[in-house]
């Protein structure tokens, strides 16, 4: 596996001395690509390992992984990789991980069973070591203590972390919020993070998603009433609606208010069947599996008796409501008699590609409810007055804010120093640092750690600076021009060129620059005579920089320009 340059010198295989490091090798300065370790001497454990959607100009990537390298260098000190929850961007790039260091897992139920089905589907051949635990149970890893602590979050069974060390306890909150009246009745456990708190808590680490958002996250029983809202004045109407695949509590409450409607739900999109089936199976969720009925079957159910459940909540292009949009949908076309909802809200980034779907569904007549005012979703994550309650919990000495981007990082650091935390104890830190810790002092060094981005186009890896990609966005900025040429064994043109544009110029559309360049191409092969081999890469690199020149008089930029030889021997 390849990766981007790191930021610093390469790991060594033991500090130099007895010191809790904490390094941070996703998830700080981003939404996703979670992953972090703890080591002291010669023991380390890894905390998650989750993957990141790509921006717009990481062109036909399908994810991006963190750069693992540190963990392959120092795989046989890997006590154990524990998960917090299943959200993707905690367990998704497992299959790409895991394997190569091969350490027991630990999770809660519902969490490693998602693993289990991940592995399936995309890395068969391997059979993670799985470690189920339970919320309040406590399990050794080398020198460490590690506490599974209850938290409420979007997804059943996510944990946040208590890791006693030999210097002292770290205190990871996991993904969490504090609503007082959860769907499954399992709220953040409060006692369990202020026991930890009394006896003194060393390192914090905690979720900064939502410290920009004002007072406290809404409970998630919101999207309970605005269904039966929805369902009460649309009873004629066929509805859709659009979620998180593994926001289960939502799934739950969909389900129970189908039920009171007397409707049917037919589950569309891959991860949407196999997460709710898996959650009703393992019994998160407390449904009668008679109300669902299959894909092909919809069309049987008439309008008002069906409720439709898909993917597609952030507009990603292969999702069953983008394809309902686009009339592309084998069992679904949608029409005015059609309610679609969209209960979620974009995840940075992906703005465009929501808006550009609900202008679609509108084009097909659809009513469309998205809007955050008419509370169609509620966030998972803490805010800020939840943020300040569990800091004044825990109480700790020194404070890491991760998961989020770099002013979410920043602004959750004052908050901690808003509640008495001293500037100086804490640290907003970049993927790549190390935070050493000692008892007696902290100190950080940065980019002491490999670690960067990983790009995946279906199953291959690839660098964030990578060739491949930044072809892929020049061509997409400026074209292409391709240029063959039949050369003898003497390197003498045996047929005329061949120019072909694509995304530059229509070649018959400019036969007065298609002219310049057969006399510049001619001419060049004129002057240039030799053998083949090493000969044949420098008459390509002189014919491109000859076609580039010709280019350059008639646009401000030109194409990416490639030459292809073929030689014809006798």
């Amino acid at each position: 596996m390849s990766s981007k340059a790191p930021r610093g010198k390469r790991g060594r295989k033991s500090p130099a001395r007895e010191e809790l490091r904490f390094i941070p090798l996703g998830g700080l300065g981003q939404i996703g690509k979670n992953m972090f370790v703890l080591e002291y001497g010669e023991d380390m454990i890894v905390v998650d390992c989750g993957l990141m959607f790509p921006d717009e100009e990481m062109l036909g990537i399908d994810f991006v992984i963190p750069d693992a390298s540190y963990l392959f260098e120092n795989r046989e000190r890997i006590r154990g990789l524990v998960l917090t929850h299943g959200h993707e961007d905690h367990i998704g790039s497992l299959p790409f991980i895991l394997p190569r260091i091969d350490v027991p897992l630990f999770g809660t139920k519902l969490t490693l069973a998602m693993v289990d089905a991940k592995f399936q589907d995309s890395c068969p051949d391997y059979k993670p070591r799985s470690v189920e635990v339970q919320a309040g149970e406590k399990f050794t890893l080398g020198c460490f203590e590690v506490t599974f602590l209850s938290v409420c979050h979007s997804i059943p069974d996510g944990v946040g972390l208590a890791v006693e060390t030999p210097v002292g306890t770290v205190i990871h909150t996991g993904d969490f919020k504090l609503d007082p009246t959860p769907v499954d009745g399992r709220i953040t456990d409060y006692s369990a993070f202020a026991d930890f708190g009394s006896k003194g808590v060393l390192l914090m680490l905690s979720d900064s998603t939502n410290v920009e958002r004002p007072g406290f996250t809404q409970s998630e029983r919101i999207i309970g009433r605005t269904l039966e809202r929805l369902l009460q004045l649309h009873r004629n109407k066929r509805v859709i609606i659009a979620a998180f695949s593994t926001n289960l509590h939502r799934s739950q409450q969909i389900l129970q208010a189908a039920s009171r409607f007397n409707r049917k739900v037919a589950l569309m999109g891959r991860s949407m069947v196999q997460n709710v089936n898996l959650a009703m199976d393992l019994g998160y969720i407390d449904a009668d599996r008679d109300i669902l009925v299959p894909m092909e079957d919809a069309g049987r159910v008439p309008d008002n008796k069906l409720i439709v459940l898909t993917t597609g909540s952030q507009g990603e292009p292969f999702s069953g409501l983008v394809r309902m949009s686009k009339g592309e949908h084998r069992f679904v076309n949608l029409g005015p008699g059609d309610l679609v909802a969209v209960f979620a809200t974009p995840i940075p980034g992906n703005e465009r590609l929501v808006s550009r779907t609900i202008n679609r569904l509108f084009e097909c007549g659809c009513e469309v409810v998205y809007d955050r005012d008419q509370e169609v979703h509620v966030s998972g994550h803490a805010a800020r007055e939840e943020l300040k309650m569990m800091l004044s919990i825990v109480r700790p000495r020194y404070f890491v804010p991760l998961h989020g981007e770099y002013r979410h990082l920043v602004r959750h650091a004052k908050l901690a120093q808003e509640m008495d935390i001293p500037q100086k104890n804490t640290f907003v830190l970049q993927n790549g640092d190390v935070l050493g810790l000692d008892g007696n002092r902290a100190q950080v060094r940065r980019g002491a750690a490999p670690s960067g981005d990983i790009l995946v186009d279906g199953m291959v890896l690839g660098e964030m600076q990578n060739s491949l990609l930044k072809e892929r966005l020049e061509i997409s900025e400026e074209g292409i021009v391709v240029v063959s040429l039949v050369l003898d064994g003497e390197l003498r043109l045996a047929a005329g060129p061949i120019i072909e544009s694509i995304g530059f110029l229509h070649m018959d559309d400019a036969q007065q620059i298609k002219d310049d360049l057969v006399r510049e191409i001619e001419s060049t092969l004129e002057k240039h005579s030799g053998r083949t081999g090493e000969e044949e890469q420098r008459v390509a690199q002189k014919v491109r920089g000859r076609v580039r020149n010709v280019l350059k008089k008639h646009l401000r930029t030109p194409p990416v320009v490639r030459v292809l030889i073929t030689i014809v021997k006798g």
